[in-house]
């Protein structure tokens, strides 16, 4: 009796976090690891937390990624793409070399102040000189980042409303570019750890919950204009920094 409930306990906790998670994601576009692990930490290892958002998070951004394939400009995206792919392998030797704690700070730190000063003054000059030097350099920023604490595409989400971009050309950005920087992660960082069959079986189970929790998010973010989307992103974002300085 006690197993069962503990069981079933589980199981609601592990699907609405993943739920939860997809619906932030197909909403705002991003943050999906920083809900689900905000859940799933207290009924999974870390290990087993870390693999299954590099893995259901790639099912989310690609499925965003194709239903705003309308939006998407390689012109705006290869800029970010070549930093993003110099800057990983960086951000991989940071992560097995310094504290991640620090990493981890600096980061919310750099989250939750950007993010109250965009929500404390609405409109904010585009950054329109300079910018392909920028975007490279947004790019290699996003790599470093995303290889050593695993926010890949946070730094693009920034750099996306400092360039003053629709929300739909944010996400055209943004979300390729958070795939790009999950799968050369993994790559680099292939060969450490294994994949257990109870991760196998709960990517499985999560599946269906993930596709239409993202389904919903995706529906609530067409009823988005652009005002309610800078905001949604600037609270997202603030939430995802205090969320790496409380942990």
């Amino acid at each position: 009796m006690d197993s069962s409930l503990g069981l079933n306990i589980f199981t609601v906790l592990f699907l609405s976090g993943t739920f939860l998670a997809a619906v932030v994601a197909g909403l705002g576009g991003f943050a999906f690891g920083i809900v689900g692990a905000a859940i799933w930490l207290y009924i999974l290892t870390p290990l087993q937390t870390a693999t299954l958002i590099m893995g259901l998070g790639l099912v989310v951004q690609g499925y965003s990624v194709w239903k705003l394939r309308h939006a998407l400009s390689w012109r705006r995206l290869t800029p970010l793409l070549i930093g993003t792919t110099l800057g990983v392998p960086l951000g991989v030797f940071m992560l097995g070399h310094a504290d991640p704690r620090y990493l981890r700070v600096g980061t919310g730190a750099i989250l939750v102040l950007f993010s109250l000063y965009g929500l404390l003054r609405p409109t904010i000059t585009p950054i329109k000189r300079a910018a392909l030097e920028g975007d490279l350099g947004a790019g290699f920023l996003n790599g470093v980042v995303g290889g050593a604490t695993g926010l890949a595409g946070i730094v693009t989400v920034i750099w996306s409303q400092l360039r003053g971009w629709t929300k739909d050309q944010q996400r055209a950005v943004f979300q390729p570019v958070g795939v790009a920087t999950f799968a050369m992660s993994a790559a680099w960082l292939g060969g450490q750890g294994s994949i257990s069959h109870d991760i196998i079986w709960l990517f499985v189970a999560a599946l269906p919950v993930l596709l239409a929790g993202t389904w919903l998010g995706l529906k609530l973010y067409g009823s988005l204009d652009e005002a309610q989307f800078r905001k949604l992103v600037l609270l997202l974002l603030l939430a995802s920094g205090a969320t790496l300085l409380i942990r």
